[in-house]
């Protein structure tokens, strides 16, 4: 048996994907009522419509009933996740925990991985991420992942777990970079938005990528990350995905943001936080971060779009 915690769209998708060569999966949604009526109708008509799901899913608000020592796929928002594992931590210990959420602790500033070894810290602790959409993983499209997991043979295990004909896996010890890699890259995408929601063109939203790229090198390596993990799917790959389709969330938010629209708060925007809280260990640490610099200071209505790229534009002239 596979647990994912989260009905979302993106848990709900695991589920198919991982489900459909008939393995048991348990899909937890806090919702009693919404879970009820998934096991029913065979659909999260919530959050992925027109998606069947599988009769090897078993869908549920009631966690005593997993197998012993199954994986858990916590697909959480980062800024939930502490709250609903320390909620549920006597029935999630002893499990492999894979944490499949991309962001950064706002209070705390921690990854996922850390926060999982905070309050269960004799558990597994491992992270899933990279380039992909909930309706692609659900509609069986072909989608490669990265799973980051520092003990070896446990993530070694878990890769072949989670690997599907067209879900592939790939394995790294490297928790920082793909933890930083798929937060940043959100940091980024909203920045991007914001480019395209002005009207200032794809060259301006490619100039940005770039810069931002080396922006994410820049924080993540000075934490302990390996140069690869972020030219890999967890980095590059989630970059380029995240900051061109229309599908992501933290993109649209950014076009919302450069055309200056009212914003709505009510949407888990994972790359709001994140900003936040990598701009405050930016300057703890003396890294400089000028894009997400200039995204706090958007989010927060001391800069206007024009105004932020002036100031980028203006800084000191440099070899690439």
């Amino acid at each position: 048996m596979i647990v994912v915690v989260g009905a979302g769209a993106f848990g709900t998708a695991l589920a198919v994907a991982l489900g459909s060569d008939g393995t048991r999966v348990f899909l937890w949604g806090r919702d009693s009522a919404q879970t009820r009526d998934m096991q029913i109708r065979r659909e999260n008509a919530r959050h992925l419509p027109g998606i069947s799901l599988p009769d090897s899913i078993t869908v549920s608000s009631d966690l005593d009933t997993i197998a012993p020592e199954s994986p858990v796929l916590l697909s959480i928002p980062m800024q939930q996740l502490r709250s609903v594992v320390c909620t549920h931590a006597a029935r999630l210990s002893g499990h492999a925990l894979v944490a499949c959420c991309k962001g950064i602790e706002l209070e705390t500033g921690q990854t996922a991985t850390s926060v999982l070894a905070d309050v269960l810290p004799d558990t597994t602790h491992a992270i899933l991420t990279g380039p992909s959409f909930a309706a692609d993983i659900a509609r069986g499209l072909p989608t490669a992942l990265t799973l980051a997991c520092a003990d070896h043979p446990a993530g070694k295990h878990l890769q072949q777990c989670l690997t599907r004909p067209n879900l592939r896996i790939y394995r790294t010890a490297d928790t920082i970079g793909a933890a930083f890699g798929g937060a940043l890259k959100n940091v980024m995408a909203i920045a991007a938005g914001a480019v395209i929601g002005a009207g200032l063109g794809d060259s301006a939203r490619a100039a940005l990528m770039t810069r931002g790229y080396a922006e994410m090198q820049r924080m993540a390596l000075e934490l302990g990350a390996r140069p690869e993990t972020l030219s890999g799917l967890s980095g590059f790959g989630d970059l380029v995905l995240t900051c061109t389709s229309e599908k992501s969330r933290n993109l649209r938010f950014g076009h919302a943001l450069g055309r200056r629209d009212k914003l709505d708060e009510s949407l888990t925007v994972e790359g709001v936080a994140t900003a936040r809280a990598v701009l405050e260990s930016a300057r703890k640490m003396g890294i400089d971060m000028p894009i997400t610099a200039a995204v706090v200071a958007m989010l927060d209505g001391h800069l206007q779009l024009p105004e932020a790229m002036e100031m980028l534009l203006s800084r000191p002239l440099k070899e690439e």
